[in-house]
């Protein structure tokens, strides 16, 4: 790689960055090429010429959030037995990320659902895109866990994947809004004393 494609590429990621920290803080749809400029030192043009229009720049955001929440939930993960040990491991990296008061661990996907859940457009397709796409990763781990005899034959996945999003969604409340510092514990004893209802007769525990 050359030094101007290097240079390139540091400058894009630095725009993605600090676009990722004005949408945890003010929402992804107060992301502004303009406001982005003064806060990364680049001129307007060179923001423009890098990411392009307000909505590429809104899906580069969204695209680098999975990466990193992919990173830090999902990836760490794959080592262990498919089924429920992965899907315990799972929720309890999502736990740990969405209980931390840092703005880098906001959720755009929750606060986005807020903020566009009565505005039609790409942007709002765009969020529900990436919502449904981790339910749908969920729904696949919880029926592996079935076939696997782990939870019991008559779980509904459907319904488990709502009870855990519901969970977080409230995690997510508490620890943003509220500045609970105990949401973290509720949200653990919440989803354990949730999963114990499902579990097989095949679980080891």
């Amino acid at each position: 790689m050359d030094t101007l494609t290097a240079k390139s590429e540091a400058t894009y990621a630095a725009i993605i960055d600090a676009a990722m920290q004005m949408a945890a803080a003010e929402g992804i749809g107060k992301l502004s090429l303009g406001e982005l400029a003064k806060r990364t030192g680049i001129s307007k043009s060179g923001v423009f010429s890098r990411v392009g229009s307000l909505e590429a720049l809104q899906a580069a955001v969204l695209d680098e959030y999975d990466r990193r929440f992919a990173a830090e939930v999902l990836l760490p993960t794959l080592h262990l037995p498919r089924g429920l040990p992965r899907l315990i491991a799972q929720v309890n990296n999502w736990i740990r990320r969405s209980g931390d008061e840092a703005l880098s661990n906001s959720c755009l996907y929750s606060a986005g659902a807020f903020e566009f859940d009565d505005q039609a457009g790409p942007l709002r397709d765009r969020i529900a895109q990436g919502a449904l796409a981790w339910r749908a990763s969920l729904r696949k781990t919880i029926l592996q866990a079935v076939e696997a005899g782990q939870l019991r034959p008559d779980t509904d996945p459907e319904q488990l994947v709502y009870e855990i999003y519901s969970l977080i969604v409230g995690l997510v409340h508490d620890t943003r809004f509220l500045h609970d510092e105990n949401a973290s514990r509720h949200m653990q004893r919440a989803f354990n004393r949730l999963i114990s209802t499902y579990k097989g007769f095949n679980d080891p525990e």
